[in-house]
């Protein structure tokens, strides 16, 4: 299979498979308990022009299936599949929602942010996945010191947009970050440091 065509077909399965799960959930769960925000949440005005760092996380994750390296592509789709499925016991055993802001912004970022609303769970909320999947990202093609700083500074600025946009609270991506974390640590672990302890023996 070439190259391109494989990526592909991983980013179909690994994406494809967080989309499956994101809206099971939402369509069966029950409604969710609200959360409430803290002090950052409160400290970072609601803007609808956070809109378009938002929207760059369906930039970064093609990115990162399409350039990390080729060795990286299971895990990455693997830490995918294993955080969305994960993350939907808990959606399904305890769904979460938030108290969203009204606006009535006729820009195009605040025309952008209701389409958005229309179409995105009210649900759904702890852990984010949008969050996890941007630190999975950013794993997969984190490399030289340059490009990984790149990478994460982008990141960061997904993180602020989704506080922003109050799309999601902050508890929502720390537990996000730390569900990829541990999801990517332990997968890589498996995949990778207890492979290469295998050959060493092998050879030894």
């Amino acid at each position: 299979m070439p190259l391109m065509v494989n990526r592909l077909w991983h980013m179909l399965v690994g994406w494809g498979t967080v989309g499956v799960v994101y809206q099971l959930t939402d369509t069966f769960q029950q409604p969710g308990i609200i959360l409430m925000p803290s002090f950052i949440d409160r400290a970072i005005p609601f803007s609808p022009a956070g809109i378009w760092l938002y929207l760059s996380f369906f930039l970064i994750i093609p990115l990162a299936y399409l350039t990390c390296p080729a060795h990286r592509l299971r895990w990455l789709r693997n830490s995918m599949m294993v955080t969305a499925l994960l993350a939907g016991v808990v959606y399904m055993l305890w769904p979460t929602t938030m108290a969203y802001p009204a606006f009535t912004q006729n820009t195009l970022s605040g025309r952008l942010l209701t389409r958005l609303a229309d179409v995105d769970s009210t649900q759904n909320c702890l852990p984010s996945l949008h969050m996890a999947l941007t630190v999975l990202a950013v794993w997969a093609v984190s490399s030289t010191r340059w490009k990984t700083c790149a990478y994460v500074l982008w990141s960061l600025a997904i993180a602020f947009s989704i506080l922003q946009l109050r799309r999601h609270l902050f508890v929502d991506l720390l537990s996000g970050t730390a569900l990829a974390l541990s999801v990517g640590a332990l997968l890589w672990r498996l995949m990778f440091v207890s492979r290469s302890g295998q050959k060493e023996s092998a050879h030894g």
